[in-house]
């Protein structure tokens, strides 16, 4: 059955009515970003600081609380706070720099992305504001005076929030069309006293009248009406009328309207004159500092809000509602007639809609449920509009495309002039990382299938555009180092897409989208051929490959010494980059008989990598240790020497990634390819002796190729699920707890390298900022290896068992053992028997009370031995494949299927096939 909101979305897909023209696109940090550095050092974070944030314009974008914008973010929303204490308005997170914290950047607040339906027709965000001052200098002072060995100093640690004076501010959005948007404003106090919070939602013009190629000025302004007011948004940039209509914001109630322009107070910050009185800080200093003449009196500017003061009793609730709503010729005389009813519906859809994509296991445990909305939820408040043109930002640092290389190379992304991103972005978060990544958004699509399909597609597209992707056919890394490098995820991503598409639409998958995507890839995969393997024998390195903080060196810095390294976890990552290409090409050619010659390609260059990492004999330049059954970086020193880097680490875990199955009428219905592929094997037979070859039919006929055979398998899986190396409680550990006992020491050129077991934040600074991979569980990669199992299992079924965990004596398929890493994972963030969530570690205060425990944050990483969260809070980004965990183990749960169900399902999950074959089975 079609629900509610799937019907919108598909209206949308269809670009027949584009329910997405308004969503929750507001950055929550624009200060310290790349795009607003105009330095002349580079230091971002210290160019435009949060305290400027109030009173400086933004060049690039907005930011704020709970906001929702247009999706060019020409018009903004959000709420500011203030409780009467505060020495500033609340408008923005506040949060530590990444020189400020003792582990990196960090944001200090507490707010949760409660609710979201993928058209964002209902959604509901929680912040929490103290009743007494926010504590910004002790946060400040506290975390510089922290080493990296010690514990972050929280918000909660400031006792700002005892007795529980704070307020819960909810914020709602429902539409009741596609320019019609209820906002609901619930604030309760906690506390045990009556208090006072002043309330200002916000409605703003991003500034684009100001700086170069500036436009023509909108305006806000003010009228009363009965029982309300309203603020009238008219644009008179015919660039921005094209898109976007005249606005009102209807609110509720008497309180009075406060104007001023969003432009820099430059006789603040700078001593320079204003352009105009009323400048952007008007708000705080009217509130803050009493400052009368800071607001327009004539109710008109480019800024505008409502000034709510509200007397909250002790546990008493005060809502206040809003209406933004594409303007009429008459304001209506009644706004808010229908709101409640347009809000009871939407969140009724909204249940609709995730009780269809829930599995009946899923159902049955509430938490569970909670867990997976939540985490889906996140990942739909975590789109951002992003706004960046290289051409101008570079122009604007005097650096051209003619510019000497010198030059080009003195300022960030100088060789990135083509780029011109003006687009919804899925964001790691949009507070610590408000700026996308290539690897992080492929697998942020991998959850969003769940939920939007085709914005899945659209995000993977938008990567591999010509204004996204280099010339030379990188795909941009981040906004800090566009040309870094980022693991190849992004083939992988589209082939799970592709397949989980064509199993909705009864075996008809987009052709178009798969096609498009294979030409633009292919040119990416070209160049990693001719950037990342310097001496073109099918070992590649390079830099950033998420991996940046668990090994010897820092593998973007040069060897002390001389040498390079090569990586087991680049290689590795270049057999899966190889391996998707040819399960793309294989489907490609079923119905285009010309893709058949890449079949080939891509098989011969999966050879060819995989061979590499275990070439036959006994040098020591292979990356596969047969003594130890694991695979290490090998370094290559300018004498010839070559060591393997025994480190056990994630780097030798991920060649059981690149895992490849067939079906077995494959061999029929493209015979040139076996062809081809046999008389390639007469002639390399050495490539083929330390792999899992395609020739040994497995479980109903399947065939498969993989980087490592059985045997190799065997020994891998000992060491990964053996609870005193990787598989620890909550999941894969990034590196072996082994190392606790038995640190790594390698010397080289008069420096001593170390490398050691830590389950939380790293205690080196190797690659900067907040390294973090000496032990943590990283969700994306058990992710990989969650699925990787359950491939595996497609091919081998019953006949490969194996002792899990190690040395338990009991034996699993690895069905079984993907499941029970799922658990593991699961068990992160799902209250345990005591009714706590690892997650929260040792925070009292969500694991008992009741109006925290169940906000549930989703981190970056966690710690290796006691799950809880380290890092970035709100990084659903990646951590968002939770859900795809929760449902995948749902929907194969014993109590719901039959033995042969969930074989056939597993199997199924292991193609990436599983949601129409579950609602089916589970129904």
């Amino acid at each position: 059955m079609i629900t509610d909101e799937q019907r919108r979305l598909n209206e949308d897909a269809a670009k027949l009515v584009p329910w997405k023209k308004w969503g929750p696109y507001l950055s929550e940090r624009q200060w310290g970003t790349v795009r607003e550095d105009y330095s002349a050092d580079g230091n971002a974070w210290n160019y435009f600081t949060h305290d400027q944030a109030r009173s400086r314009a933004y060049r690039w974008g907005e930011d704020g609380i709970a906001g929702v914008c247009d999706n060019h973010q020409v018009m903004c929303f959000a709420i500011a706070l203030w409780n009467g204490k505060d020495p500033i308005l609340k408008e923005r997170m506040f949060g530590l720099t990444n020189s400020e914290g003792n582990h990196g950047e960090d944001v200090k607040e507490y707010y949760f992305y409660l609710d979201s339906t993928p058209t964002h027709s209902y959604m509901k965000y929680l912040y929490k504001y103290p009743q007494a001052a926010y504590p910004y200098n002790d946060l400040v002072q506290t975390n510089r005076q922290r080493g990296k060995g010690e514990l972050e100093y929280e918000l909660l640690d400031t006792g700002i929030f005892n007795e529980d004076r704070y307020f819960d501010v909810f914020v709602e959005y429902a539409k009741a069309g596609v320019e019609d948007m209820g906002v609901r404003i619930s604030v309760v106090n906690r506390g045990p006293e009556p208090a006072t919070l002043h309330l200002l939602p916000t409605l703003w013009f991003r500034n684009t009248w100001m700086g170069s190629n500036a436009g023509s000025k909108p305006g806000l302004k003010g009228k009363k009406g009965d029982g309300f007011s309203v603020i009238l948004a008219h644009l008179t940039d015919p660039l921005f009328q094209e898109s976007l209509a005249d606005y009102c914001l209807y609110c509720e109630g008497d309180a009075p309207l406060l104007f001023t322009e969003n432009e820099t107070n430059n006789m603040k910050l700078f001593g320079t004159q204003n352009a105009s009185p009323y400048v952007k800080d008007a708000f705080h200093n009217f509130l803050v500092h009493g400052q009368a003449d800071a607001v327009n009196p004539a109710m008109e500017g480019t800024k505008a809000a409502p000034h709510y003061t509200l007397n909250v009793g002790a546990g008493e609730t005060r809502v206040v509602r809003l209406r933004m709503v594409r303007a009429s010729e008459k304001t209506e005389a009644k706004p808010f007639a229908n709101f409640d009813s347009v809000f009871a519906d939407r969140l009724k859809e909204a249940d609709a809609f995730y009780a269809s994509i829930t599995p009946a296991a899923v159902k049955a445990d509430p938490d569970r449920a909670l867990v997976m909305r939540q985490a889906l939820a996140g990942m739909l408040w975590s789109k951002q509009y992003f706004y960046y043109d290289l051409n101008v930002w570079l122009r604007e640092h005097k650096v051209g495309p003619w510019s000497s290389p010198e030059v080009r190379e003195s300022v960030r992304n100088g060789e990135w002039f083509h780029m011109y991103n003006d687009d919804i972005v899925s964001m790691p978060d949009k507070w610590e990382y408000p700026w996308y990544a290539a690897w992080d958004l492929a697998f942020h699509m991998l959850a969003f299938q769940v939920v939007d399909p085709e914005f899945a597609k659209e995000q993977l597209r938008l990567i591999l555009r010509n204004d996204y992707m280099h010339p030379n056919g990188q795909m941009p890394a981040y906004e800090w180092n566009f040309s870094d490098t980022n693991p190849p995820v992004h083939a992988y991503a589209t082939m799970q897409i592709y397949m989980s598409d064509k199993e909705r639409n009864d075996g008809k998958g987009d052709l178009e989208f798969l096609t498009y995507a294979f030409s633009k890839l292919l040119v990416n995969f070209t160049w990693w051929l001719n950037r990342k393997d310097r001496s073109g024998n099918n070992l590649f390195e390079g830099g950033f490959l998420g991996l940046d903080n668990i090994g010897v060196f820092d593998r973007s810095a040069p060897i002390p010494g001389g040498g390079h390294l090569e990586q087991a976890d680049g290689t590795a990552w270049m057999v899966f980059f190889s391996q998707q290409m040819l399960r793309i090409a294989v489907e490609l050619a079923l119905h285009y008989p010309i893709f058949e010659e890449f079949v080939s390609k891509f098989f011969e260059h999966t050879m060819w990598i995989a061979g590499a990492m275990d070439r036959m004999g006994k040098q020591q330049d292979a990356m596969w240790d047969d003594e130890d059954g694991f695979f290490y970086d090998v370094l290559r020193l300018p004498d010839g020497q070559s060591f393997r880097l025994k480190v056990r680490s994630m780097v030798g875990l991920l060649p059981l990634t690149a895992v490849a199955i067939f079906e077995e009428d494959l061999r029929e219905k493209l015979p040139t390819f076996v062809k081809r592929a046999n008389e390639f094997m007469e002639r390399h037979p050495e490539l083929a002796a330390n792999l899992h070859m395609p020739g040994a039919p497995g479980l109903a006929g399947r065939r498969m190729l993989a980087t490592v055979n059985e045997d190799k398998l065997r020994r891998i899986l000992t060491k990964m699920l053996d609870e005193n190396e990787f598989f620890g409680p909550y999941g894969i550990r990034a590196l072996s707890r082994y190392h606790a006992e038995h640190p790594f020491v390698f010397s080289i050129a008069g420096q001593e390298s170390r490398v050691s077991y830590l389950p939380g934040d790293s205690d080196s600074g190797m690659f900067g900022g907040n390294s973090n991979w000496r032990g943590p569980v990283w969700m994306p990669v058990n992710f990989l290896l969650y699925v990787a199992l359950m491939r595996l299992g497609a091919y081998y079924g019953n006949s490969f068992t194996v002792e899990c965990p190690t040395g338990s004596g009991k034996q699993m398929n690895l069905f079984q053992v993907a499941k029970e890493l799922g658990e593991r994972l699961i068990g992160t963030f799902a209250r345990d028997g005591e009714g706590r969530r690892p997650v929260f570690g040792g925070a009292e205060k969500f694991q008992t009370n009741p109006y925290w425990r169940d906000n549930v944050l989703f981190y970056e990483y966690f710690q290796g031995d006691n799950g809880a969260g380290i890092g970035a809070s709100h990084q659903t980004g990646w951590t968002g494949c939770i859900a795809r965990v929760i449902q995948g183990n749902g929907v194969y749960d014993e109590k719901y299927l039959g033995e042969r169900d969930i074989e056939r399902l597993a199997i199924r999950i292991g193609q990436g096939l599983e949601e129409k074959t579950a609602a089916a089975m589970t129904k």
